[in-house]
């Protein structure tokens, strides 16, 4: 049977959260949402917050025959809350919606964490960004990740692989020992595998940290680090490419999704997949054009050998299994998510450096 966009929408709907037929309806036409971010619009996760949900509902409610209208408040850039909220921020209602990152959630988000457990998996966006969308649609225990914290969760987001920007270049894995890097604390094991310590921060916070000496370098995206000039404190770049990561996406307060008019709710279903898939664009378009720009710019760029990334992968212990091990310890099913992500990479054609299921 064929279905039309909308009506697999409205399908994905009564997957993903509890729809309520006939929810109440709003004395007058006009909606007032609020949709927010820790990180700047200038972040291509968070650009499609504004070009995509917030230009496009509008124009979607219109056309459908909507009698309802949304008036939008956009708060991005950290106006609300900072990096380490984001979570709650949705959660709590300080927003009703907007971009949640799971990289700060370990505990509460180890499973939308997974890529970060275990790295060098994937080659492309859309590898990771299809694989990370199917599992959130088909696995109750990532499912039960966002519905626990009462939010409705419709799409994933992706960077770009990891690279390294430093004060001073790289030219072997051991130039990394006794490094300080700045990043988020689900790239420590992969730091000190090769000897190096992982400050813990948030892209907002880099440039400064760089500049007062708080950190050597940094282990983060391109995309990430050249909006806000980090190669101008960290001049050398390398190439490292830790293959494309998923770490959160977008998502809605519950209550707030479920007091919605219906096709309300439709069309902030349909476009919040739209923004998953806007963000892997953008992350493409941007990578290219961001790497261009370190050199013109004055960078030193270079490509780290295949056969550095293949030593540092096998010099990380065994992330795949203390990962799982972890969570089953805890009662969430790690082992076999590991198993089912491991598999759907491949059937997205991703190429793993390191078959990290082999140990369980």
């Amino acid at each position: 049977m064929n279905m039309n966009r909308r009506q697999a929408v409205a399908g994905m709907i009564s997957l993903t959260s509890p729809l309520v037929l006939g929810s109440r309806a709003f004395a007058q036409d006009t909606i007032n949402l609020t949709i927010s971010s820790s990180h700047p619009t200038a972040i291509a996760w968070v650009t499609p917050l504004h070009t995509v949900i917030v230009e496009k509902s509008n124009a979607m409610l219109e056309e459908r025959g909507s009698n309802y209208r949304i008036n939008w408040t956009e708060a991005y850039g950290g106006s609300l809350y900072d990096f380490n909220d984001t979570l709650e921020a949705v959660s709590q209602q300080l927003t009703d919606m907007g971009w949640i990152g799971s990289i700060w959630e370990p505990s509460t988000l180890p499973l939308q964490n997974i890529m970060y457990s275990v790295p060098f998996n994937t080659q492309t966006v859309d590898q990771a960004i299809n694989t990370m969308n199917r599992l959130n649609d088909s696995e109750e225990a990532m499912k039960r990740e966002w519905t626990s914290q009462d939010i409705t969760f419709f799409g994933s987001c992706v960077s770009d692989g990891y690279h390294l920007f430093t004060k001073t270049p790289i030219e072997q894995l051991s130039d990394l020992e006794g490094m300080r890097l700045l990043g988020v604390p689900v790239c420590a094991p992969w730091v000190e595998a090769v000897g190096a310590t992982l400050v813990n921060t948030g892209i907002p916070a880099m440039y400064g940290q760089l500049q007062t000496g708080v950190g050597e370098g940094t282990i983060l995206i391109g995309t990430g680090a050249y909006p806000l000039k980090l190669h101008e404190q960290a001049p050398f770049v390398t190439r490292v490419n830790t293959g494309p990561l998923t770490f959160g996406g977008f998502g809605v307060n519950t209550d707030t999704f479920n007091s919605l008019p219906e096709d309300v709710q439709e069309v902030i279903a349909e476009l919040g997949r739209e923004y998953s898939i806007e963000n892997a664009r953008l992350i493409e378009e941007r990578e290219a054009l961001f790497f261009d720009k370190f050199v013109e710019e004055g960078a030193t760029v270079t490509a780290m050998p295949d056969e550095q990334k293949l030593e540092w992968v096998n010099r990380m212990p065994p992330l795949g299994q203390l990962w799982a091990d972890g969570l089953e310890e805890r009662g969430i099913p790690g082992r076999d998510i590991l198993v089912k992500y491991m598999a759907t990479v491949q059937e997205e054609g991703g190429v793993p450096l390191r078959d990290w299921a082999a140990d369980l």
